[in-house]
């Protein structure tokens, strides 16, 4: 109920004839605004109204509209500051202590969202925390099917007494990012834990697609339910129970849109350099479906940000729940693969691999630092011209040689390093049956791999590193992880989950 009044009060920010200046939460004390870029800003003031905004030296005009609203975009400045940035209409607001650097969001669920206080070594990262220059605003979890166009949430500088509350990946992928090419680094943590890909997503875009139409009626049909149950003075036990359920449905992190209107849009066109994102876990029931619904929010995102096809890199799910003794289908490995997908389906889109570092008894694994520094190397070799590997190692193609599969691979960055032993580990085969047994494997001179059981003389298919939590160690010399994959197209356990 809090939620839904506060999302009522700022709902109005628009729609009356403002008698003062008022500007989204995410331009406050602290913030930094993207370098190299026109640095966008907005809000609300009386219709018709000048506006000047002014920072650096450098300003811009603009007029406010018949609802209020003003759009306005400074010329692009290089890195530096602290500045001050006003902006003036019928009254003057002052910001103090702006920073010009890079701006990352950084999105998702719960392992996104997992602060550095919560991660591996918290002490010491508390102790350690003194990066004034690398700031982050944490955005509150708004469920709404209407926009939300500001929160009370404000920039805070990373501090010993702050970085515990800072996102863990959003922190060591700003702080990688910081001590490699020496900018001030904005992180803007909208990340809500639980949350579905669907309320990511302008609900229009979505009704729009046939193919999520059962997911859409089903929602439109619990909404009906809800609508009816609370226009009603008589409600019995069962009745009541069902209402309290579905308050939770209508205002919480699944509802498609939820999140796109209760969170993203106060944010939403603020300049930036492009995104993280750590989410998926969810969705794994659905993984096929995940196939087109992740690129399309990625893309509804690009679409309404105004600024092209900005970078976005996620984080693949993680090892997790227990080792299965023999091959077996996965929900978990599909939604993996399903991601995969991705970079082949959008430009300036990349994945860091991390099938290593999870816990099989813990879908939160702690050790974020290594989930930052994959993503910042996407980050680094694509975006600021830094010679790192940065891409894991790739599943191209496989050849079948008599009761073998020969299979070749992209990425591979200064040749193959198992781990721990030096036998390939994590290789299953199947015949024509598709029924898979666990592989031996060879690394050829060449590079490519070669796989085979003495149980098979007529091998069809390879997979690797395919299970919820699979036992493998194949990386590069780079210290970059295999991506789990498979060479069939059998359907999967999620294929009719709509």
């Amino acid at each position: 109920m809090i939620r839904v009044l506060f999302a009522a009060c700022v709902l109005l920010l628009p729609s009356r004839a403002m008698a003062e200046l008022k500007v989204p939460n995410v331009f406050g004390d602290h913030m930094v605004v993207q370098r190299q870029m026109p640095v966008k800003v907005w809000g609300w003031t009386k219709p018709g109204q000048d506006v000047t905004v002014t920072l650096a030296e450098k300003s811009a005009t603009g007029k406010a509209g018949d609802d209020g609203r003003f759009d306005v975009a400074l010329p692009a400045l290089e890195a530096g500051g602290p500045y001050t940035l006003q902006i003036k209409a019928d009254e003057t607001r002052t910001i103090q202590d702006v920073l010009v650097g890079e701006v990352w969001v950084c999105s998702g669920q719960s392992n996104m969202q997992w602060s550095v206080g919560s991660s591996t070594d918290a002490d010491l990262e508390r102790l350690a925390g003194k990066h004034p220059q690398i700031r982050m605003i944490n955005f509150p979890q708004v469920g709404a099917q209407e926009p939300v166009l500001t929160h009370d949430r404000q920039w805070l500088e990373c501090t010993p007494e702050t970085v515990n509350g800072f996102s863990a990946v959003g922190y060591f992928f700003a702080r990688q990012l910081h001590e490699t090419i020496d900018v001030p680094i904005g992180m803007v943590n909208n990340a809500w834990g639980g949350s579905a890909c669907e309320a990511w997503i302008n609900r229009d875009v979505l009704n729009a697609d046939p193919q999520y139409a059962s997911m859409m009626e089903r929602w439109v049909s619990m909404e009906k339910q809800f609508a009816d149950l609370s226009a009603k003075s008589d409600l019995n036990e069962d009745e009541k129970k069902t209402l309290q359920n579905l308050k939770g449905q209508m205002g919480g992190n699944h509802r498609p849109a939820n999140i796109y209107n209760g969170v993203l849009k106060s944010h939403l066109g603020y300049t930036i350099r492009g995104a993280i994102w750590y989410q998926g876990e969810s969705n794994a029931g659905r993984a096929y479906q995940y196939r087109e619904l992740f690129p399309l929010m990625i893309s509804n995102w690009r679409q309404e940000w105004g600024q092209g096809e900005f970078p976005f890199y996620w984080v693949q799910l993680a090892d997790f729940m227990e080792e299965k003794a023999e091959p077996a289908e996965s929900a978990w490995a599909e939604l993996r693969e399903a991601q995969t997908m991705t970079m082949a389906k959008l430009p300036r889109t990349g994945e860091a691999v991390i099938i290593d570092i999870g816990e099989g008894k813990d879908i939160h694994p702690k050790n974020k630092v290594d989930v930052g520094r994959r993503l910042a190397r996407w980050a680094l070799a694509n975006e600021y011209g830094v010679a790192v590997p940065y891409h894991s190692p790739q599943y191209q193609s496989m050849e079948k040689q008599d009761a073998k599969i020969v299979l070749t691979f992209a990425h591979v960055d200064g040749g193959w390093r198992p781990f721990d032993v030096n036998k390939p580990v994590g290789f299953a085969i199947a015949g024509a049956d598709k029924k898979f047994v666990r592989a031996d494997a060879t690394i050829l001179p060449d590079g490519r791999i070669e796989v085979f059981s003495t149980t098979l003389t007529d091998p069809v298919a390879v997979r690797y590193a395919w299970a919820d939590n699979p036992v493998c160690n194949m990386f590069d010399a780079a210290g970059l992880p295999l991506t789990p994959f498979r060479t069939d197209d059998w359907p999967g356990v999620t294929l009719n989950n709509k």
